[in-house]
């Protein structure tokens, strides 16, 4: 099941004309812990790869996991996936200090060399954590269905501020007793970007994500705004 207010589609699967200074569209993922940023940025890699250049970044506190499981899917090869052991709070790592964020980011762009889409994947952190726009030119924020139907009406920057809310794992929105359109009706009246609720590891459930951020590469390609943050 999925369901989105951004209804629009890109059915260009060709590479967009490169952009002359080659920077690529820098992409944020952030959620809470458990909200399925992982299996999100797994599935937009087996999606989007046959069509784009792309890289990723992961974070966590203490491990590289999440590098290890997107290396363990083969979502990848394993010299386009970078980890980032931040040591701190993750939302430190992707706003107020991003440092090795940065350098990890562009150690990887500058290696491969060709990126046209670089995933910037956030450690779990609550509903105020934001990428720095020095870091990262676009995010997702994803919600998980059974964190509770209450959440986007809660809000806070993550669900108002993102340029795209996930709200993820509707499949076991009957298991757990929650409402998907109240969600959605309270997201949507919190924000004025697009919403999706889908399930990204369902047949199709990665699509109307995917197909936002071919826009928004082909958006970004044209644009010729080079700089972090810009539109």
């Amino acid at each position: 099941m999925n369901h989105s207010h951004d209804h629009s589609h890109h059915d260009n699967h060709e590479h967009p004309a490169p952009r002359g200074d080659g920077r690529p569209l820098r992409l944020g993922i952030g959620g809470p812990v458990g909200s399925g940023k992982t299996s999100l940025v797994a599935e937009l890699c087996t999606a989007l790869r046959n069509e784009l250049s792309v890289a990723v970044v992961t974070n966590d506190i203490f491990t590289s996991e999440d590098a290890e499981a997107l290396r363990r899917e083969n979502v990848l090869p394993a010299e386009r996936i970078a980890a980032v052991e931040t040591g701190c709070c993750p939302h430190t790592a992707i706003r107020d200090d991003i440092a090795a964020n940065l350098d990890a980011v562009e150690a990887i762009e500058r290696r491969i060399g060709d990126v046209e889409l670089t995933l910037v994947e956030s450690g779990g952190d609550n509903l105020t954590a934001l990428f720095s726009q020095g870091l990262v030119d676009r995010q997702i924020f994803v919600l998980d269905t059974a964190g509770g139907d209450d959440v986007p009406r809660k809000g806070g920057p993550g669900v108002a501020l993102a340029d795209l809310l996930v709200i993820n794992k509707v499949d076991l929105a009957p298991h757990v007793g929650a409402d998907v359109e109240r969600m959605i009706s309270d997201a949507t009246e919190r924000r004025d970007g697009p919403v999706v609720a889908t399930s990204v590891r369902s047949p199709g459930g990665i699509e109307p994500i995917a197909n936002w951020v071919r826009r928004e590469v082909l958006d970004w390609t044209l644009s010729g705004d080079s700089s972090p943050g810009g539109r």
